[in-house]
């Protein structure tokens, strides 16, 4: 059964569209079960009927258009259990129904299996004997086994469109269809869909012979100069938005088209006789298969800056690149398969509310240029089907991750109010930025940024940041092929300094591995996340992290607002050895001559290791931040960039909240600053837990500080502990989440609260 169950699958894969796949399931699991009749029920999300869509032993003619309502009969009674039903003789139960046209009547056993994706029932696989019969047990975990496979499939088929609107219904208006990816740039947006496809189907392509090889080559060669061009273009319309670090994303379209090997070989297989179509095809799939197998995550997004570039250089070839900018009339939001950086060039700025990827990350080149220009964006919507909404209304809630199509009227208000508050905190903060975040009985709480772009410098000097909670290094080494000399990075840490000087700036030692990888410094491993990451990297590298050290202090001379972070610290060895290379560090730039002070150096804490050697870490660091993302994703187990279990990552769970208040508790009589610089630091709801915990500063996007700002100086220190104290012992995150929001609510401070993950949509 086993091996059998491997063909299928790999049969259905490989299938071309959604009814080749499901008339595969059907035939084969009639012929391997032996049974009478296969079908397969699919629920048409508009009416909630079953609809009998493929079939093998009852009548295939009505197949499309028979279907059951989701009260009536065995298969909706499958649904609605959400478990298998399997009957010796179906026509005895008070729930069976015959349904006319499908010849039916004469098969008397039954076993129906419910099709489950992400916890919803998208149809029922059934089989069918005419004698009364029980399936045994093994034939019904098969059934079980496929029917998990098929979920898969049919939500690939929704997400590349391949399977549209099962009845003739009109759209759905109000419908509020919720569809879960991840953040890649926090924000809301409220708009008409824009579907921007692929510029030209490589896929498509077939191979043909020619005669004439230089003429294609010369094709080829004028095509790929094309495409440069658009690239620099793209670049330079977005130079006034970006910084130089930022630009350089579109630096690695450049090389890649100049990389000789890639240009080498599509001649090769031109002079082979093959047009220049084909060639690039043949050329460029083989690039994607090879990056789609590299476990680096990094490595596997470049596989989508590769297929764009084939498509361009394809789209030139055949003559008829699209001009982007003339589909925008108004501003909408953009939505794609893949949506990429170059693509993002094409538009104007001013047209683009949002952005939703069907596949990517938040590490997606397209995510850190949304980020770096404030655009609400949604990566890795993997079930949306995005085909189908081209001038559909859309809302997206780049805050959790959230996309809703046919939003209801209700829903639009909501997200209306939360976007109206935010421009409105924008203009109230003219009055705010200039004022201490302090309590309305006198407590004072610092309010600092994360920074990563040269461009957040002056985004978080005008919302009134006290200073710099992180600066991720990273940054600037992913924007490069290479790593940075000690003089580019004293350069690039100098502009941090300087620009918030005297305010303490605190930079984070080179952090890569798990969801963070170099290019030219790729990291290959099964569980990335439990691997060699952050001070395991550098500890192992010291040619790296003493180029990096040297580079800070060297970059501090004359300010003396350096502090230096160590990310993913797992035990007091690693602090001791690199406090020892720090020292060591300073010393050498002292020699040389630089005006330098020893810098403070901290600890984040964010392995749950850490958070039980916190009193012996504090005995050795002058300061501690707490990175509560990597934290909470530690404590659940939970990747937080995988959408399919996007909704368990919550750090208002009550292990993350008891583990957050045991650190303030362990170290407070330390003498030691305490600091949190994850995305719970920049939600109002999270900043007002943190404060009453004890933490002394709150580091977060700029985008977040107006709202926590304004929450703060709005309560009493005494209001914030009560709240604490209400939700601290609670058993559930959902119980914590509404308790929070009804004291808010009546703290007259609800409406800075964002978008709870309680809304309500179907």
């Amino acid at each position: 059964m086993l091996s059998l169950l491997r063909r299928i699958t790999q049969e259905v894969t490989a299938a071309q569209s959604l009814p080749t796949a499901l008339d595969i399931i059907v035939r084969r699991v009639r012929r391997a079960m032996r049974a009478e009749v296969c079908s397969i029920y699919l629920v048409d999300p508009n009416t909630s009927e079953y609809i009998l869509m493929a079939t093998r032993g009852l009548n295939a003619g009505v197949a499309g258009s028979a279907s059951l309502k989701s009260d009536e009969g065995l298969v909706s009674l499958v649904g609605r259990r959400a478990e298998p039903v399997n009957l010796e003789d179906a026509h005895v139960h008070p729930s069976f129904h015959y349904l006319s046209g499908t010849g039916e009547e004469r098969y008397r056993s039954f076993l129906g299996v419910p099709i489950i994706h992400h916890r919803q029932v998208l149809g029922v696989l059934v089989v069918q004997h005419e004698d009364k019969r029980r399936f045994d047990e093994g034939e019904e975990a098969f059934l079980i086994t496929l029917s998990a496979q098929l979920a898969g499939v049919i939500a690939h088929a929704e997400a590349t469109g391949a399977m549209t609107s099962l009845s003739a219904t009109s759209a759905p208006v109000g419908a509020d269809f919720r569809y879960k990816g991840v953040s890649g740039s926090s924000g809301v947006a409220i708009g008409r869909g824009v579907v921007v496809y692929p510029l030209a189907d490589l896929d498509v392509i077939p191979d043909r012979t020619i005669t004439d090889t230089a003429s294609e080559i010369a094709d080829f060669y004028q095509a790929l100069e094309a495409v440069r061009e658009d690239i620099r273009r793209a670049s330079n319309r977005l130079s006034q938005h970006l910084s130089t670090d930022e630009k350089a994303l579109f630096d690695v379209y450049l090389k890649i088209l100049n990389d000789n090997s890639l240009v080498v070989e599509v001649e090769k297989k031109i002079k082979k006789g093959n047009w220049a179509q084909g060639a690039i095809r043949q050329v460029i799939q083989a690039h994607i298969a090879h990056f789609n197998r590299m476990d680096d995550p990094y490595l596997r997004e470049r596989a989508t800056d590769i297929r764009d570039l084939g498509r361009r250089i394809l789209s030139h070839l055949q003559e008829k690149a699209p001009n982007l900018a003339e589909r925008f009339s108004e501003p909408g939001i953009i939505i794609g398969e893949e949506l990429t950086a170059s693509m993002l060039g094409e538009i104007p700025i001013d047209k683009i509310k949002g952005l939703v990827s069907v596949m990517g990350s938040s590490n997606s080149h397209v995510a850190i240029l949304a980020r770096a220009m404030g655009i609400p964006t949604v990566m890795g919507a993997l079930d949306l089907p995005y085909a189908q909404l081209d001038k559909v209304d859309m809302i997206v809630d780049g805050y959790l991750g959230h996309v809703f199509t046919y939003p209801s009227e209700n829903l639009i208000q909501v997200y209306t109010q939360i976007v109206d508050e935010e421009r409105q905190l924008e203009e109230e903060y003219e009055t705010l930025k200039d004022l201490p975040c302090e309590t309305t009985d006198g407590y004072r709480l610092s309010l600092f940024v994360n920074t990563g772009l040269t461009a957040d410098i002056a985004r978080s000097l005008d919302r009134g940041a006290e200073g710099i909670g992180l600066y991720r290094t990273e940054v600037p080494f992913m924007v490069r092929d290479r790593f940075p000399t000690e003089a580019e990075q004293e350069h690039i840490y100098r502009q941090q300094l300087e620009g918030f000087a005297p305010a303490p700036v605190t930079v984070r030692t080179l952090d890569i591995g798990g969801d963070k990888a170099l290019p030219y410094f790729p990291i290959a491993e099964e569980n990335p996340f439990l691997g060699w990451r952050g001070i395991r990297v550098t500890l192992d590298h010291l040619e790296i992290f003493m180029a990096q050290i040297r580079a800070m202090i060297k970059a501090s001379a004359g300010l003396h607002n350096l502090k230096i972070m160590l990310p993913m610290v797992s035990n007091v060895a690693e602090v001791e050895d690199a406090l020892a290379l720090i020292r060591r560090a300073y010393a050498e730039v002292k020699e040389e001559g630089y005006d330098v002070k020893m810098p403070q150096v901290g600890v984040m804490i964010e392995i749950p290791a850490a958070v039980y050697q916190v009193k012996e870490l504090a005995a050795l660091v002058d300061f501690m931040s707490v990175g509560s993302n990597d934290l909470t994703q530690y404590l659940l187990a939970v990747d937080r960039n995988n959408p399919r279990v996007a909704d368990l990552y919550n750090c208002f769970h009550p292990s993350v909240l008891r583990a957050l208040y045991s650190i303030v508790k362990q170290v407070k009589s330390e003498g030691i600053n305490l600091s949190v610089c994850g995305e719970m630091a920049g939600d109002p709801m999270g900043a007002i837990i943190l404060m009453a915990m004890g933490y002394d500063v709150l580091s977060m996007s700029s985008t977040s500080l107006p709202k926590v700002k304004a929450v703060i100086r709005n309560i009493s220190m005494e209001q914030a502990q009560d709240m604490l104290d209400q939700v601290i012992h609670l058993a559930h995150a959902d119980a914590v989440t509404q308790t929070m929001t009804r004291l808010m609510r009546e703290a007259n401070i609800e409406r800075l609260v964002r978008p709870s993950k309680t809304t309500t949509v179907n």
